[in-house]
């Protein structure tokens, strides 16, 4: 039986243009593990606040980042896609798809089929578990799959937070910026989410976001939690950098609404640190393995802008893992060990 694989990636819009960003939001935003509130309040905000107003802006921010191969976030997908299959071989078909937009999961999952392939590796691209990212991702697959009169055969590989293979490929790309840069701080930005989201992923109901500390281990109650493992990343990574305690920051990005959100806030951090008298910084965000709108765009330009306008002089972005051969081969060495044909 021949195997797949399926690297999945949360989306991008086709274009820059309001109309194709609209549409972008409006599937990413519908989502019930996304925007967790009843329907018709979701439906309700999304038609009245978000829609009406927030495709143009983000139009403008993609488009300084769009390049003549299209979306970041896509094309480095696809690289990453091809040079992994390159490594495994003609035994195992390897394929990619977005939670959102194109290329669709159905349409992959049709490719595999087509190809006589009944056994797939999902490979939800996303280092640290989020119910809004691989929570979707994972569900989105087995329902595709079980509207097939011939189901595939599924597995899931899990989150590689501290992963030894994803740190040290990170580290591989932070290495030579932190040599040349020689910050007096380096940020690790994750994604934000709100509160409500980590407080649910704590089945023991009694854990996470409680008391401070909360995510500086992790126990049967927290195992799940998104903060908890972007704090262990975060630790992991600096300790392979050699970045002293005293030196690191950790914080998140991105946030949506007035509902609270987990903290410290990136923007605020980096405002905070130039008022403070930092000169230079390092911002990594390891919640993203290829650079997209929310690494070029939201730190790699904006943060970087505000940092010095408030008086530091360099806030530089590590580029992330995209196609580079560490990942490629990080990603090779964790499908295998989900016992995929070699």
């Amino acid at each position: 039986m021949r195997t797949g694989l399926l690297l999945v990636n949360l989306g991008t819009p086709d274009s820059p243009e309001p109309a194709d960003v609209r549409r972008y939001l409006d599937e990413f935003l519908s989502d019930a593990r996304v925007l967790d509130i009843p329907a018709w309040r979701r439906r309700l905000i999304l038609d009245l606040l978000i829609l009406p107003r927030r495709p143009k802006a983000s139009g403008e921010a993609y488009a300084k980042i769009w390049t003549e191969r299209g979306s970041p976030l896509l094309f480095h997908s696809r690289d990453l896609t091809a040079r992994v299959q390159e490594s495994l071989g003609p035994e195992v078909l390897v394929d990619l798809a977005m939670r959102y937009g194109s290329p669709s999961i159905p349409a992959a999952l049709d490719r595999f089929r087509a190809a006589a392939v009944d056994r797939i590796v999902v490979f939800p691209l996303y280092p640290q578990y989020a119910s809004a990212s691989t929570g979707s991702t994972v569900e989105r697959v087995f329902a595709e799959a079980g509207r097939r009169w011939n189901t595939p055969f599924l597995q899931v590989v899990p989150p590689f937070y501290e992963h030894p293979a994803y740190i040290g490929a990170f580290a591989a790309v932070a290495e030579p910026v932190l040599r040349e840069v020689r910050p007096e701080r380096v940020l690790f930005s994750f994604h934000g989410l709100p509160e409500r989201q980590v407080q649910k992923s704590d089945e023991a109901g009694d854990h996470c976001l409680r008391r401070d500390g909360c995510c500086e281990t992790i126990g049967s109650a927290n195992r799940n939690c998104y903060r908890a493992q972007c704090t262990r990343t975060a630790r992991l990574l600096a300790e392979r950098l050699g970045v002293p305690e005293p030196a690191r920051v950790l914080c998140f990005q991105s946030r949506l609404g007035r509902t609270p959100w987990i903290r410290p806030f990136t923007d605020e951090m980096v405002r905070g640190l130039a008022n403070d008298g930092v000169r230079r910084a390092v911002i990594l965000s390891p919640g993203f393995v290829a650079d997209c709108l929310e690494t070029l765009e939201e730190l790699g330009i904006r943060a970087a802008d505000d940092f010095r306008a408030h008086g530091g002089e360099r806030l530089q972005l590590v580029p992330s893992l995209n196609a580079t051969p560490a990942w490629v081969e990080g990603v090779v060495a964790m499908v295998r060990e989900s016992s995929v044909p070699a």
